[in-house]
């Protein structure tokens, strides 16, 4: 079975950590869907090295309580999230060359 190279890994926490950096407050910002879009991103690689490193926190960093979209679900941001988590999952997994 294929291992995540520790570079890998380094780039991969060091993204989520900008990308959670970069949308701070996204919650409270309903007009800027690309906030949304970037913190779901963060949290689908997180998603996605949680699984395959079996690991509860990968990069130190916990998943977002899904109470953050609990209303939103159906709202314009709240898809953009929903889609950047998809795609940040999906892209981990591409990249990592595991599954």
């Amino acid at each position: 079975m294929p291992q995540l190279s520790p570079d890998l890994l380094d780039q991969l926490c060091s993204l989520v950590a900008q990308l959670r950096e970069e949308s701070a407050g996204f919650e409270e910002n309903h007009a800027d869907a690309q906030l949304w879009y970037n913190r779901g991103y963060a949290n689908g690689i997180l998603r996605g090295l949680q699984r395959l490193l079996a690991q509860e926190s990968p990069c130190g960093q916990a998943l977002d309580d899904e109470s953050l979209l609990q209303g939103h679900e159906v709202m314009a941001w709240g898809k953009a999230y929903r889609h950047g988590e998809r795609t940040g999952e999906q892209e981990t997994y591409e990249i990592s060359g595991m599954k």
